[in-house]
Order: structure tokens, then C-alpha cells, then sequence
């Protein structure tokens, strides 16, 4: 059943935005808009089963940085690197099927939406399509001018300890809920070995492997990614069901087979523990909050124009 439902600067991004936002924003404007970017997005995920991944990571990684304004798509320009050349964004893909996306708004409604607003929808179609919930998407958002790749360091990264983490997310106006919730989109998704080796070689003075991990999970690991491994995308799926959008992440995390310190970390709080159990107990809990911890994020925004190429500044 579908679920209808840094930096202090965030903070009011996030009280000056959500008013700004509307579900019929496009109402008058680009009624076909929705139907357009679930268009494409379908299309490109008969091609291609990791696109949903991409997508919704793609759009965590914008909204995590200056707000929701498709900072996150912008090229590199002259000595300026952007954000997507970020070291933590280096494995982003899929920038065309926005691209795409774009395209086809274009045609049917030309200098109206923005590129933050499609990714917002493609997100939204990414986890749909894969089984997830769907939701109506507050529009609105606005592009912005400005990509650095120095600022992704401001990521959560996956060797994060749950203060670290709880920081990061309230510094976004997102609770202890949100963090939880959202880390359930690794139920989609790869990682690759370089995400955790810290905990499969060398993990302490005294061990070499995280005791947290199963010790079969963690042999399976080490044997993905020996000590010395060069193999450039050798790497493993997140959870037991990759291109299914459901529970898993919490059941496997409650088993000691979860891949980052930071997903193993949401067990070392009495609240965010709870939350797993929670989550992990029942799929409808897990849906329900991930769907309003996802238009909570997404109206984070910064933006400043609407983009006629997502890629470059208008």
C-alpha cells in the first residue's frame, strides 16, 4: 500500500523553504510533469537495475550539501570542481536519465521546472518502481549557482560513529527518526570495497575484523575484498535484496550483516536501536517513516534559478 503522506544555514533552509514548497506548484504551469520524469525514469531502469540506487542516493548527496538545489548535477568549469567530482561522489551515475528527464519537461513546458525538482521526482520514482512506497513531491525548489567539491566532505561517511551522524543530520533539521529512516535506502544499492575495509582488515590494535560482524558475513566480505584488492568496482550489495525496495537492511543490521560502521553504528544508541527493531519488525512502520523523512529532506532547499541545462549555470 502506497504511503501518502554547514551549518546552521540548513536549518533555515529548511524554515524558509518548506512554506515555499507545494504539491500543485506545477499545477497550471507543467500538469504532465509527474508522468514525464516517471517516464524516464522508467525507461532507463529496463536498461539498467542499478538506476533506482543512483537515483535516490544522487538526490541525497544534493540535498546534504546546499540544500536541495541540484548543485550536485553541475559540471566542473575552469578551476572550479564541483560536487560531483567530490571523492564522495566519484561513484555517482545515472546524471543522464535527469538529463533525460529534463529534456522532455523542456519540450512540454520550456524555462519552467527546475532540475531540483526533477531529481526530487526521480528519487521518488526510483524507490516506487523498485516496490517502495510512493508520495506526492512538494515542488517548488529552485537551482542553484554554486558546486564545490571541497564542501562534500560535509557527507555523512560511511565510517561515521552514531554522533558523528546524529550531528550530521540535525545540522539539516533532520531527528534521530530521519537518520534511521533514510539509512533504510541502503536497501537499495552497492558499495564498494574501499567503504569497508576498515572493517575487515586492520580493524583495531587487536583485531583484524569488527566483532560486531556475523563471522560468516565477514568472511564472505574479506574474500570480496582481500587486504591488497585493486580490482577497481569489486564491492558488495548492501543487502539480500538489491533491487527490492523493502525491510531487509534492518533485518540483516540486527544480524551483524550490515556493511558500514555507520549502518552498524545505528545499534550502538538505545533510541536509533530501537527505531532498527522497529523498522525491521515491520515493513509498513519503515515505509511510513521513510516517506516523511523523505519529503522532510527534500525540502531542504537553496536554490536560486530555474536551469535550462541541468548541467551548467544558466
Amino acid at each position: 500500500m502506497a504511503a501518502i503522506v554547514a551549518v546552521a544555514l540548513f536549518i533555515l533552509f529548511i524554515s524558509s523553504s518548506v512554506n515555499a514548497l507545494s504539491l500543485n506548484y506545477y499545477g497550471k504551469t507543467c500538469p504532465r510533469l509527474d508522468s514525464t520524469v516517471t517516464t524516464a525514469v522508467k525507461k532507463a531502469i529496463k536498461n539498467d537495475k542499478t538506476v533506482p540506487a543512483a537515483l535516490l542516493r544522487m538526490h541525497f548527496h544534493d540535498c546534504f550539501i546546499r540544500g536541495c538545489d541540484a548543485s550536485v548535477l553541475l559540471q566542473s568549469k575552469g578551476k572550479n570542481k564541483a560536487e560531483k567530482d567530490g571523492p564522495p561522489n566519484i561513484s555517482l551515475h545515472a546524471f543522464y536519465v535527469i538529463d533525460n528527464a529534463k529534456k522532455a519537461v523542456e519540450a512540454l513546458c520550456p524555462g519552467v521546472v527546475s532540475c531540483a525538482d526533477i531529481l526530487a521526482l526521480a528519487a521518488r520514482d526510483a524507490v516506487a518502481l523498485s516496490g517502495g512506497p510512493t508520495w506526492e513531491v512538494p515542488k517548488g525548489r529552485k537551482d542553484g549557482r554554486i558546486s564545490k567539491a571541497s564542501e562534500t566532505i560535509q557527507l555523512p561517511a560511511p565510517t561515521f560513529n552514531i554522533s558523528q551522524l546524529q550531528q550530521s543530520f540535525s545540522q539539516r533539521g533532520l531527528s534521530s527518526k530521519d537518520l534511521v529512516a533514510l539509512s533504510g535506502g541502503h536497501t537499495l544499492g552497492f558499495a564498494h570495497c574501499s567503504s569497508f575495509q576498515n572493517r575487515i582488515h586492520k580493524f583495531n590494535t587487536t583485531q583484524d575484523v569488527d566483532p560486531s560482524l556475523h563471522p560468516s558475513f565477514a568472511a564472505n566480505l574479506r574474500s570480496i575484498c582481500p587486504a591488497h584488492n585493486k580490482a577497481k568496482n569489486a564491492g558488495t550489495a548492501l543487502d539480500s535484496t538489491t533491487a527490492g525496495f523493502d525491510n531487509a537492511y534492518f533485518k540483516l543490521l540486527l544480524q551483524g550483516k550490515s556493511v558500514f560502521s555507520s549502518d552498524q553504528a545505528l545499534l550502538t544508541a538505545p533510541t536509533t536501536k530501537a527505531l532498527v527493531s522497529k523498522f525491521a519488525s515491520s515493513q509498513m512502520e519503515f515505509r511510513n517513516a521513510f516517506v516523511k523523512s523523505m519529503i522532510k529532506m527534500s525540502s531542504i532547499t537553496g536554490g536560486q534559478e530555474i536551469r535550462l541545462d541541468c548541467k551548467v549555470v544558466r
